[in-house]
């Protein structure tokens, strides 16, 4: 007797228990500072410099490593980081991605961390 082989295990496109995901929904409140058909970019609720903004892909992904399947996708999160810090400091930045839990990630949804140490004039 012979079996089917199996499918390849696939991301879901969202994942109902993601907290990101929930972000991304709008069923969890978020201070955005850009969002488009893609990503949504928001302020870290505990930022670990003056500008900490996430920048999160609308589609579920567990981490950069699976997000590099989708190149076009991670250089559009790479291009929001840039103008995040254009817009929101002063256009120089780190952008951080933790990849696994030994790592600092916390959240198992692809994110960019945007960090800058000084923000643009009149921003808070």
């Amino acid at each position: 007797m012979t079996s089917a082989p199996s499918e390849p295990s696939v991301a879901p496109a969202v994942d109902p228990d993601c907290v990101f995901c929930r972000i991304v929904a709008g069923e969890i409140p978020s201070d955005r500072v850009h969002e488009d058909e893609r990503v949504i970019a928001f302020r870290d609720l505990h930022p670990q410099a003056p500008l900490h903004v996430l920048v999160v892909p609308r589609v579920h992904s567990r981490d950069v490593r699976e997000l590099a399947a989708d190149p076009e996708l991670l250089a559009h999160v790479v291009e929001v980081a840039g103008s995040v810090a254009a817009e929101h400091a002063r256009g120089d930045f780190r952008l951080v991605f933790n990849t696994g839990e030994s790592a600092g990630q916390t959240v198992f949804h692809v994110h960019a961390h945007v960090l800058a140490g000084e923000l643009a004039e009149g921003e808070l």
